[in-house]
């Protein structure tokens, strides 16, 4: 609870003490007005002051203005009548009660965003002549390095060029496991340092940083309106001046024919109490905002309320393979060895000594496999043949590490592999000597995702990749993707999607890593970027933004929207349905004023309490 909340609430606690005890204290006349006074005032002051703003600034008709206008209303007919003033009194109080729960809920929505938010650094720390120097994070260059000092956050996205140390992600990804971080890894803006001092050389500007981005993401999410968000306010427009009317008329009119002024002018204020449109107004915006809120603790970034109710109605899902459903690296899955001269591990060996310094992949994958650099091997005379593999000599033997084409020059009997995956043949002095499989592997939440999916009322599944139809049909099976389409090139997927769009009904989402997938991300009904932590293409293309490689999180995003519109959905019917009968009933005399005072305060309560659940749904 924040300062103003405990304000608020210590007016609401004062009045309802000082009107419970007029209650019991026999007084008459204007001592009666002034005593009942002191509390209405206590309570309402604020919204007597909206009101006068709103006719000074000619805002038209509000919540304040119809609450005035009803309560003061109420006291002038207790003056004229029997002095009882606890109807109006009661009126503000419960009122002031309800804008207080709206308060709470919006602040325990507004604690996930400013949790998110306290990923924006103060300061940069460079290294001077006179020690660590603090700078505005502004003013630091690309190429500039600066030290992270345990606890601290990381202020620009960079290199680490000396130190090791583990990274708290929570506040960008919602994974709580720490990130293991050494010389050469790349590191983003918003993590927190947990425990080395680590020197980083930035690689962007601060304004162009994972956590500058983000930021400016989530600010801007609450200008992109839902279509219900639209119709309230438009509806609002419209019933809010049409009540009022109703209300003056059923104050001047029926007294001409039947009954005495001041019961019809009562009848009236009731009217005006019972149609405050609050608890739409309130809670409907509230809601998405609670979705926003709690989908962002789960590091899950929806950029605005209209893509949020979007995600609601997906009923297909179109996945990219690599980088989405597989980790996007090669790894080593096998290694066979054909000859008995060398064993697996020789074999492996040899092959990440030829490619030892190739940048590909493949090389990466190999190196990755045998890490140990520094044995007694002397590798020399290496070259690379294009589109057939590398060749070097190590310890005098010629090594050829490569294609079944470059196999078959070298007059090597290379053996086939039944293992699917990209295999890589080795021969020594033109002898074959066996082959390495290197593969894509799936993340190892993936088949659970698309579990997930179907469990999340994902009707049709869709997987688009660029690899082979045996790669493709291989990873398909494993995960129990009944459609996929294989060997597209970037321009295809774009066509490919097309496609699917037309032959499907309903919203289409589509997930990829947002970097090679920007145009299919900017074509879907809703672009998911997945993995996208310091992707700038991801943030900018996708209108939801996964921040971590966890595939599962794509159905507890759609989750969490569901759930979000379905709570919409239902504050809206609630609170018309509930107006328009009490409506009807103080039109006619069977309403009191406790009956207005549920029908506006109760029913905005009710329907804010139903929207904080959002808040729990990911829990």
């Amino acid at each position: 609870m924040n300062t103003k909340q405990k304000k608020n609430l210590a007016r609401i606690l004062i009045a309802a003490t000082l009107l419970a005890a007029l209650n019991f204290v026999e007084i008459s006349g204007v001592t009666r007005f002034i005593l009942y006074l002191i509390p209405y005032l206590i309570v309402g002051y604020d919204i007597l002051l909206k009101a006068l703003y709103g006719i000074k600034n000619l805002r038209g008709l509000d919540e304040n203005l119809l609450m005035t206008v009803a309560t003061l209303g109420a006291i002038a007919l207790a003056i004229h009548d029997n002095g009882n003033y606890t109807e109006a009194v009661a009126v503000m109080l419960f009122y002031q009660i309800g804008e207080w729960f709206q308060s709470y809920a919006v602040g325990r929505s507004r604690k996930n965003i400013s949790e998110l938010m306290d990923i924006r650094p103060d300061y940069a720390n460079v290294e001077t002549d006179n020690g660590l120097e603090q700078v505005d994070p502004d003013e630091i260059e690309i190429g500039t390095i600066i030290i992270v000092q345990p606890g601290e956050k990381i202020p620009i996205d960079g290199v680490i060029v000396e130190g090791n140390s583990s990274l708290n992600t929570v506040a960008l990804t919602g994974e709580s496991l720490p990130r293991e971080v050494s010389k050469g890894s790349e590191v983003i803006s918003g993590c927190i340092n947990i425990n080395g001092v680590l020197k980083i050389q930035t690689t962007k500007e601060f304004g162009e940083s994972t956590a500058s981005k983000i930021l400016e993401l989530v600010e801007d999410a609450s200008s992109r309106k839902s279509k219900s968000e639209n119709f309230i306010t438009k509806f609002a427009r419209i019933y809010t001046p049409a009540v009022v009317i109703c209300a003056v008329a059923l104050a001047i009119i029926p007294p001409f024919f039947y009954g005495d002024l001041n019961t019809w002018i009562y009848r009236a204020l009731i009217f005006l109490v019972i149609s405050c449109p609050c608890a739409l107004v309130i809670s409907i915006p509230l809601s998405f905002f609670a979705g926003i809120g709690g989908a962002s603790r789960e590091g899950i970034l929806i950029k605005g309320s209209n893509f949020l109710e979007t995600l609601a109605n997906v009923k297909t899902v179109v996945l990219d393979k690599t980088g989405t459903l597989t980790k996007g690296n090669f790894e080593v899955e096998a290694v066979h060895s054909k000859n008995i001269n060398f064993s697996e591990d020789e074999l492996l060996h040899l092959a990440a000594h030829v490619e030892r310094y190739s940048t590909h992949p493949i090389a990466n994958s190999l190196r990755k496999a045998y890490p140990n650099e520094r044995d007694d091997c002397t590798v020399d005379d290496v070259e690379e043949i294009a589109g057939k593999g590398i060749q070097a000599k190590i310890n005098g033997q010629i090594v050829c590490v490569g294609n079944e084409k470059f196999m078959s020059e070298l007059g090597a009997n290379w053996i086939p592999c039944r293992k699917t995956g990209t295999i890589i043949h080795v021969a020594v002095n033109s002898e074959y000597a066996g082959h390495v499989v290197i593969s894509d592997a799936l993340k190892p939440h993936a088949k659970e995702a698309i579990d997930e999916l179907a469990c999340a009322g994902v009707k049709n599944i869709f997987m688009l990749t660029g690899d082979s139809e045996k790669i493709a049909s291989k990873v398909a099976n494993e995960l129990g993707i009944k459609n996929y389409r294989n060997e597209l090139l970037p321009a295809d997927k774009v066509s490919e999607f097309e496609k699917i769009l037309s032959a499907n009904q309903g919203k289409i989402a589509f997930v990829g890593d947002g970097i090679n997938d920007a145009p299919v991300l900017s074509r879907a009904d809703v672009g998911i970027a997945m993995g996208a932590l310091g992707s700038d293409a991801a943030i900018e293309a996708a209108d939801v933004v996964l921040m971590d490689d966890n595939p599962l999180k794509i159905s507890k995003a759609i989750k969490i929207a569901r759930k979000c519109l379905a709570i919409v959905k239902q504050n809206i019917f609630f609170a018309i349905g509930v107006k328009f009968l009490c409506l009807i009933l103080g039109a006619f005399g069977l309403a009191n004023m406790w009956a207005a005072i549920f029908a506006d305060v109760g029913v905005m309560i009710i329907a804010v309490l139903n929207a904080i659940r959002i808040l729990f749904i990911t829990k």
